[in-house]
């Protein structure tokens, strides 16, 4: 339906203009009628028109002032101008006002229903362009907290694969790279810092509280992203513009999680409580979510900062507290230039500001030694000995001058980062070698994936994926190639037996053997000793 108001002093242009429509859009429309400036704004009030006809020269309230009113509190409302001939200039006036089309008096019959069909038709594509947006709107509402939780998962649990934090930071319009969480903890009700009933409140929240929690998290915290319900907990991550929280902001912070809480536990009838982590970057959110939690498990209250609490790591003023990180994580990246470079800054930073202490940087230089070892170590790949690093003591203190002590600082490192970098290849490099010497050795037997992957202890799709990809050929080609190339060593230069030479390359029938053997050479066994006996 469409809702049409006609404004007009004449009644005898009302009168003609709701006979065309009648004639025209019989069923299809709501009228209403005004004679006044005055009347056809306060029609418009209650009516609102979808379509308004003006006369130009209304009693009291002109018809161009009574539009810029009814545009007012009606911002889609489409006008068509009534004016008579002489007054045509002074109608464009309204052009500001978003008019559709200026009609002469006497209105003519075909015109008014053109500009109608007109007017209706700007509506309908309105109209769905508003639906579209509304089921657009409808669909992110349930995409999003699968988006959401989809980002707190890859953070929290370190997913490896950048592109994929990348696409869900541009999704959600995260510009930043710091931030924070919140872990909302609930339960039936506190008993000091324990919350009871955890599992059965963990449920029930799944089936019935979490739209509303959600809700309530997102009304509070506008920039937050809500995870999903794990066990009692849901994590909150919160952008932040650096790896500093001012003293306001904090409180700021406080203030808003005893905020939510109270309206969880009304909404609810539960008991929520919510710890605040401190500010990190994105790699180490989960050090955040322990801060979170640890913060929760170290007070009674109902909300907690982690840096209100003896539970965080502080630093002295200026500590490069960045490039420390930064050298450990581009360790683990394997990226040599990038971690020697931040191993150098520090080194530098050590001498500049504690030149005078060199038993303190002597201790700095086999922390971050033994530390990028230790990260070394249990990334995987290299066997660790207790008395690898016995010497390291006697060789640091026995140093002389900073330079000496960066280049053995720097040489360890550059090794770490070495073998860092080479462990995975190296270690499949060494699942394939021993791979290829097993079927070499063993390839005369019957001889099967599961047997081969048995002896190097993976499993048999994670060899059968390795090999294609190290060798180029998957199991059984490259076992069959193995067997060939021996068949024809033994045919060109023994006088065995086509059946013991089957038996030799691990066939136990002759006939597939042949047809085995005619695929990969083009001639049977017996052609191919022929011609090269012949030769």
């Amino acid at each position: 339906m469409y809702r049409i108001l006609l404004a007009d002093d004449e009644g005898i242009v009302l009168n003609a203009l709701e006979f065309i429509i009648e004639k025209n859009f019989s069923g299809r429309y709501e009228l209403e009628t005004a004679k006044t400036g005055l009347g056809a704004i306060e029609t418009a009030e209650h009516f609102r028109p979808d379509i308004v006809f003006m006369d130009i020269q209304m009693p009291g309230i002109n018809g161009i002032d009574a539009m810029r009113e009814i545009r007012k509190f009606s911002s889609n409302v489409i006008f068509v101008v009534l004016t008579a001939y002489d007054k045509f200039d002074y109608a464009k006036e309204a052009i500001g006002l978003g008019v559709l089309d200026y009609l002469n008096k006497p209105v003519n019959r075909k015109v008014v229903v053109e500009v109608i069909e007109k007017a209706m038709g700007m509506i309908d594509a309105r109209r769905e362009r508003r639906k579209n947006d509304l089921q657009i709107k409808e669909r992110m509402e349930t995409v999003m907290p699968i988006i959401e939780n989809g980002f707190i998962y890859s953070i929290l649990f370190q997913e490896r694969f950048e592109e994929d934090v990348e696409n869900y930071m541009s999704l959600l319009g995260i510009t930043t790279s710091y931030g924070y969480m919140l872990a909302v903890v609930f339960g039936d009700r506190q008993q000091g810092n324990y919350m009871t009933n955890a599992v059965g409140t963990s449920v029930r929240a799944q089936i019935d509280y979490y739209p509303k929690v959600r809700e309530i998290l997102k009304d509070t915290f506008p920039e937050g992203i809500v995870g999903n319900v794990s066990a009692n907990k849901i994590p909150v991550f919160m952008p932040a513009g650096g790896l500093k929280m001012t003293y306001n902001k904090r409180i700021e912070m406080i203030e808003k999680s005893r905020l939510a809480v109270r309206s969880m536990n009304k909404a609810t009838g539960l008991s929520f409580r919510i710890g605040i982590g401190g500010v990190c970057k994105l790699k180490d959110t989960l050090q955040s979510y322990d801060g979170a939690l640890k913060a929760l498990y170290s007070t009674k209250g109902s909300v907690a900062h982690m840096d209100d609490l003896p539970i965080a790591v502080e630093y002295e003023e200026n500590y490069p507290v960045e490039t420390e990180e930064a050298i450990f994580e581009k360790l683990r990246d394997g990226k040599m230039e990038e971690c020697l470079a931040q191993a150098d800054k520090f080194f530098d930073w050590m001498v500049a500001q504690y030149g005078g202490d060199e038993m303190s940087i002597k201790l700095k230089v086999l922390e971050f030694v033994m530390t990028g070892e230790s990260i070394m170590y249990r990334n995987g790949g290299y066997l660790y000995r207790f008395d690898s690093r016995k010497d390291y003591l006697q060789d640091v203190f026995g140093i002389k001058g900073y330079d000496a002590l960066k280049k053995w600082f720097m040489d360890k490192m550059r090794g770490v980062v070495t073998m860092m970098a080479r462990s995975s290849e190296d270690h499949t490099n060494d699942l394939i070698r021993q791979a290829q010497e097993y079927i070499d050795s063993h390839f005369h037997r019957d001889m099967s994936l599961d047997d081969i992957s048995r002896e190097l202890n993976i499993s048999p799709y994670y060899f059968s994926k390795l090999f294609k990809e190290e060798t180029g050929e998957n199991f059984v080609e490259y076992v069959t190639g193995r067997r060939m190339d021996r068949a024809k060593a033994l045919l060109k230069n023994s006088d065995r037996s086509i059946k013991d030479i089957c038996a030799e390359v691990g066939y136990s029938d002759p006939n597939y053997f042949s047809r085995i053997f005619r695929k990969y050479q083009g001639v049977s066994p017996t052609e191919y000793k022929e011609n090269v006996g012949g030769n």
